[in-house]
């Protein structure tokens, strides 16, 4: 029997997996150079900003097909507070020329949630690999 937990999971894990793979496709087609450019304009190594678009693009397709979503979460979890602290702390809350750190305080939340609790239904990883209820009962 279906739990309705595991509806909300799974609204939660496609919702957060296009967020960032339309973050993810739009810093590959603005030029990882120049992503890492205002990385390191923001004092942060540039390099950090081929490892967030990697994350953010392969992140974000691999939880919309369920693939690695404890992994996925963790890691936009830690590329949201990365967020936060460097880049959108000083702007406030709301911001006010540009956005504040609301959204990525709700990113962070959903990511969050599916570190905790995972997300099974419709997820391509149960069918490649089986579910967890079959692991435990194995």
């Amino acid at each position: 029997m279906m739990k309705k937990y595991e509806w909300s999971l799974l609204i939660l894990r496609v919702v957060l997996g296009i967020t960032f793979l339309f973050h993810g496709v739009a810093k590959f087609q603005m030029g990882l150079g120049n992503v890492a450019g205002w990385f390191e304009s923001i004092g942060i190594i540039g390099f950090l900003g081929y490892v967030v678009a990697f994350i953010e693009l392969v992140g974000g397709l691999a939880l919309i097909l369920g693939i690695g979503t404890r992994l996925f979460s963790a890691m936009i979890a830690i590329v949201m507070l990365g967020a936060i602290f460097t880049a959108k702390l000083s702007i406030g809350f709301m911001g006010a020329e540009t956005a504040g750190y609301e959204l990525d305080i709700a990113l962070l939340a959903i990511a969050v949630v599916l570190l905790i609790s995972g997300s099974q239904l419709f997820a391509l990883e149960n069918k490649l690999f089986g579910s967890a209820k079959e692991k435990i009962s194995a």
